[in-house]
């Protein structure tokens, strides 16, 4: 059994960007720079796109990344990862989405290591400080944390509302996940929770269903690509990389 496998899903059909794998960034297609980046991340050697579209894994096989062909009716990529883990056996699975192309390699590491390090932990994800001008943005989603560090819920509000001051930061979610292969493999099974729903946020499945979220911090300074004009941006940013 590998130690940590690391899946990237990722499909043509984006309501808001068509195509948005196969697009071009720097000379590259946005799914190769992801890769580059597990690649860079030094976690492991299993590393797996995971796609419905034939179009997808015919440019992943030409860069040298091992690509499977998935269901198309997924309605998560949590699901999408769910398929790969029920035939490819790890202790950790990583959920790398395939439109962050800037993703810092570092908090590829920073989500995994807890799983890998404590046995008991179940599931992981990342968190960083929310900035002022995003507090409101229902976009961008926020989590309040235990003092132990695991997830007490998620939202798209700024929580936790002051009432009174704060008493701390206000912490956004950054959205890459770590997975023990039993509590993937649950996730495919359960129904869609009234929590989940209401916020459109499916973390909070795993919350209604008792299983814990350890959270690390990890940089925010790596936007994910949700439309062309991001992608753009992401652009320019890859080519300042490049020099």
């Amino acid at each position: 059994m590998t130690e940590c496998a690391l899946i990237i899903p990722a499909r043509m059909a984006s309501t808001r960007f068509p195509g948005k794998p196969l697009h071009l960034l720097a000379g590259k297609p946005m799914i190769q720079w992801v890769h580059e980046a597990a690649v860079a991340a030094g976690l492991t050697d299993r590393i797996i796109v995971a796609a419905p579209d034939p179009e997808i894994l015919e440019i992943c096989e030409s860069f040298g990344a091992e690509a499977v062909l998935t269901r198309a009716d997924h309605p998560s990529g949590t699901d999408r990862l769910a398929e790969v883990a029920a035939k490819v056996e790890a202790r950790v699975y990583v959920n790398l989405q395939g439109d962050e192309p800037l993703i810092d390699p570092a908090n590829i590491r920073a989500c995994a290591e807890p799983l890998l390090a404590d046995p008991s932990i179940q599931m992981g994800s990342l968190y960083a400080e929310c900035p002022a001008e995003a507090e409101d943005n229902p976009a961008v989603v926020k989590v309040v944390l235990d003092r132990a560090g695991y997830a007490l819920y998620f939202s798209r509000h700024a929580i936790p509302f002051p009432r009174s001051p704060r008493q701390g930061p206000l912490w956004r979610h950054l959205g890459i996940y770590a997975f023990r292969r039993d509590t993937l493999l649950a996730f495919a099974g359960w129904k869609p929770t009234p929590l989940e729903q209401t916020e459109n946020l499916e973390q909070l499945r795993f919350l209604e269903n008792g299983v814990r979220i350890r959270m690390s911090r990890g940089s925010a300074d790596s936007p994910g690509v949700d439309t062309p004009e991001q992608a753009t941006e992401a652009d320019r940013l890859l080519r300042m990389r490049l020099g």
